[in-house]
């Protein structure tokens, strides 16, 4: 019974045609599948990503016209992709400034720099570095053993904004160059707990993934932030939380810019029904296994409520488009086609322009 990684995170979009230009225009990734939600199909279901929209890469949105929705405990804060270096990471600071996007940082978060951004939905987007990584404080058979406070310099208090605000890539880069690829896919989700040694047991004691680190919101020292990984702790395997107290912050509310679920990715079928058993036994509530034609898929809530799916890491997106041609047509699954007619004509067309 083995967690791999992250597999994906669904978000809210309240306008499709504006989500894919910004995922595919302005970030670069691949638009891989447009479907429905298979629980309703009157929804477009969009799947960005690599080339082939690998486990871990894959960002996808349900556009649904409701109200902007709300961060707080039992949702995500925000998601992070992942740049190889510091270059790459100015690179899309100037890239994004240039083309009207606001951008904080670049902040050093110790274990790796990033920026932040919103999408135009307002979900709060972060590019982060794959380095240095979790053992500039810590040995690697010690990961996660003890608290460390952020180095003061880097907390809010402390930093200086004026030159974390002047510091940018000097030329404007109007293509994306090879060395700001985001083709690793996820760097890390992270989410809002009420009770971080509760999540822990969700996470490690149940899940069995592995604490990497503990150390405080280096924005609000006052917020414990925990993460856990899988192996080494490596970007692509990272859940982490915020701690917040349920006194003073509010439940989030699903809604536009927001996340509906993420997603872990488990190896095949036989350890999926392992978990399902698993998660069973320890007292949670566990969807039926879900058939979404790229994977199976089931879902549970952490402890503050947040949606967490276990999904198989295949048969993948290229069981019903060639890699040429993913994201071409929209695909119904099996038992929707018969209702092809009525579902499309409820979407609004979508064009990708390359």
């Amino acid at each position: 019974m083995t967690i791999q990684g992250l597999h994906h995170i669904t978000l809210v979009t309240g306008d499709a045609q504006r989500c894919v230009d910004f995922y595919t225009r302005t970030l670069g990734l691949r638009f891989v599948k447009k479907t429905v939600n298979f629980d309703d199909p009157s929804a477009y279901h969009l799947y960005f990503g690599d080339r082939v929209g690998s486990p871990g890469s894959a960002v996808t949105f349900f556009e649904w016209r409701v109200p902007r929705g709300r961060p707080g405990i039992g949702g995500t804060h925000h998601f992070a992709l992942g740049v190889a270096d510091d270059e790459g990471l100015l690179k899309w600071k100037r890239r994004l400034t240039d083309l009207g996007v606001k951008v904080d940082g670049p902040h050093d978060r110790r274990y790796f720099k990033s920026i932040y951004f919103r999408d135009p939905d307002g979900t709060i987007v972060e590019i982060a570095t794959l380095g240095p990584g979790w053992t500039v404080d810590e040995a690697p058979d010690a990961l996660g053993a003890r608290h460390i406070d952020p180095p003061a310099e880097m907390t809010a208090a402390n930093r200086d904004e004026a030159a974390i605000a002047a510091t940018t890539w000097p030329e404007p880069v109007p293509e994306i160059t090879p060395d700001m690829a985001l083709s690793h896919g996820m760097h890390h989700i992270t989410a809002i707990s009420s009770d971080i040694h509760r999540t822990h047991d969700f996470f490690a004691g149940l899940l069995g993934m592995r604490l990497v680190k503990q150390t405080s919101n280096f924005d609000d020292p006052r917020s414990k932030h925990w993460y856990w990984g899988v192996g080494d702790g490596r970007p692509g395997t990272l859940i982490t939380y915020f701690e917040r107290d349920p006194r003073t912050e509010p439940r989030a509310q699903i809604g536009r810019g927001q996340t509906h679920h993420f997603a872990l990715s488990v190896p095949d079928e036989a350890t999926q029904l392992a978990w399902r058993e698993a998660l069973m036994q320890a007292g949670y509530r566990v969807s039926p296994v879900m058939d979404r034609i790229y994977f199976k898929s089931i879902y549970t809530n952490d402890p503050d409520g947040h949606i967490v799916e276990l999904a198989t890491a295949g048969p993948g997106f290229l069981v019903d488009e060639d890699e040429a041609n993913l994201g071409a047509s929209l695909r119904l699954p099996p038992w929707l086609e018969r209702y092809r007619s009525e579902i499309e004509s409820g979407l609004r067309p979508i064009a990708v322009q390359g």
